[in-house]
């Protein structure tokens, strides 16, 4: 790249001393440069966001919450360790906790299922939520997934309507809901947990509605055009908050999350603190108001 920029600087110096008309390939090759650039600057948050020391849910929640007791189980088929839910202490505040987890180690990731969820998973998070609704809870959700998972199995228990019923469920709560996309939120899957009245995202998280590899596959018929993809599908935190899917980025250490866990950790529970008082100031009717408002403009543009 830096090599390009400086052919382009000697070509603009060879056309100023010899009078030459090179403008529009010059224009031509300044454009590419800025669009080299972007895809890198993209793909390296997707990278960040996928690394594989990137604090998990579990990690935010052992650095933020005091007195976590996880519950198990959606009291139909079975429990999903690829989602983790129980109640909790924010600062003496009694919250219920849901997130997607993923795993470190091969066997942790085996029964983690690699972060993605079944039917059970989502109804475990739906029975959780109305439970924290019934007793007056705040309900805050971690999300970092691939998507949900694509299985026979799920599919035969009905992953569509459990993703389904979580988001109209979840927008009719009347309890406060803060969101955080701590690492990748990958299409219903990450929907299911990310209905709120504030959603916010990590600097180097990404929130999509396929992955970069499944869009070049897809659209572009060539699937190591991935970095091509990423940029088209406009999936950074900068990208989301000018859309206004996600009320505001939350700032990561420099390096990315997994460089400082406990600094990442504490610019979450900051935003926490700050959103609960304010959110716990409404009533129930108030907030589902406002929420399903915001739900229905996402998308909406003015020419």
């Amino acid at each position: 790249m830096n090599n390009l920029s400086q052919k382009i600087k000697e070509l603009k110096d060879l056309c100023e001393i010899q009078g030459l008309d090179a403008g529009d390939e010059i224009e031509r090759l300044e454009r590419k440069i800025e669009s080299v650039s972007k895809t890198e600057v993209v793909w390296k948050r997707v990278e960040l966001a996928r690394h594989p020391g990137r604090p998990y849910a579990t990690d935010y929640i052992e650095r933020i919450f005091d007195n976590f007791v996880e519950l198990h189980g959606d009291r139909c088929y079975g429990d999903d360790p690829s989602i983790v839910g129980g109640i909790a202490l924010l600062d003496g505040r009694p919250v219920t906790v849901i997130a997607s987890q993923k795993g470190r180690t091969l066997k942790e990731n085996m029964r983690r299922n690699h972060g993605m969820a079944n039917p059970e998973g989502y109804r475990k998070a739906l029975r959780l939520a109305k439970q924290a609704e019934k007793f007056s809870r705040p309900i805050i959700t971690l999300v970092d997934t691939a998507g949900a998972y694509p299985g026979l199995g799920a599919e035969e228990r009905g992953i569509g309507e459990a993703i389904a019923r979580n988001l109209r469920d979840f927008s009719t709560l009347m309890t406060p809901i803060i969101c955080v996309i701590i690492g990748e939120g990958g299409s219903g899957g990450a929907l299911g947990l990310c209905v709120g009245d504030k959603i916010y995202m990590l600097e180097n998280a990404i929130y999509s509605v396929i992955s970069p590899e499944g869009c070049a596959s897809i659209l572009l018929r060539d699937a190591a055009r991935a970095k091509d993809a990423a940029v088209m599908l406009r999936i950074t935190s900068g990208d989301l908050l000018d859309f206004k899917v996600i009320n505001g980025i939350i700032a990561e250490p420099e390096g990315g999350a997994h460089a400082d866990r406990d600094k990442a950790a504490a610019a979450v529970k900051e935003v926490l603190l700050r959103d609960l008082n304010q959110l716990c100031a409404h009533r129930g009717e108030v907030l589902v108001r406002y929420r399903t408002r915001k739900i229905r403009t996402i998308g909406h543009w003015k020419d």
